[in-house]
């Protein structure tokens, strides 16, 4: 099998994710951790930019790639949601609650995307409110990977706000994305009918 460029992006996204949990959860030192890891997340969530813009410019748009690039972007956020819950004791009470509202969105409009396919046939795009959420996503990761190298430097530094931030702000906008979709598509999942 011939894999165009766009694919290729996205298998080494797949490939990135055991790479950064392994980065993350192995080593002692907090510093190797926490840069590293946020490196390997940087780099595997900018071939999720780069893998649609050069699949859509060159026309390059195959059933592999609609298939794998979304299946490829769950890995990365499970991964990187699953892998900060392990690593970061301090920040797991609030950090699991906002990991739970993220895979239980990911999953129920994954789930959704799937009915709405089958019984009209139509395809789900990608809404402006579900890019800017997939923005903050990454930015609340990288914050909760990198506050910790902070609090460990900084002798002062002893709360992580950013990272409580951006786990607020990357619940709530994951939330009203979650929401907007239900509600536009919500005459294929009504159960009254």
């Amino acid at each position: 099998m011939k894999l165009n460029l766009p694919n290729k992006l996205t298998l080494i996204r797949c490939v990135l994710v055991p790479v950064f949990l392994a980065v993350l959860i192995i080593p002692k030192s907090t510093l190797v951790a926490c840069i590293g890891s946020a490196a390997i997340f940087a780099i595997a969530s900018y071939t999720d930019m780069l893998d649609g813009k050069i699949a859509r410019r060159d026309n390059l748009i195959t059933n592999f790639g609609k298939f794998m690039d979304p299946l490829a972007d769950k890995l990365l956020v499970f991964g990187a949601l699953l892998g900060i819950l392990c690593r970061f004791e301090n920040i797991r009470p609030v950090f699991v609650w906002c990991a739970f509202i993220v895979i239980f969105r990911e999953l129920a409009v994954t789930s959704m995307r799937l009915v709405v396919s089958g019984s009209s046939g139509k395809v789900i795009a990608a809404k402006m409110i579900g890019k800017i959420k997939t923005v903050i996503q990454i930015a609340a990761v990288l914050v909760c990977l990198l506050e910790p190298i902070a609090l460990e430097l900084i002798e002062s530094y002893n709360v992580p706000y950013a990272s409580y931030v951006f786990m607020v702000l990357m619940a709530l906008i994951t939330l009203i994305s979650g929401i907007d979709y239900i509600r536009d598509y919500w005459e294929f999942i009504n159960p009254n009918e």
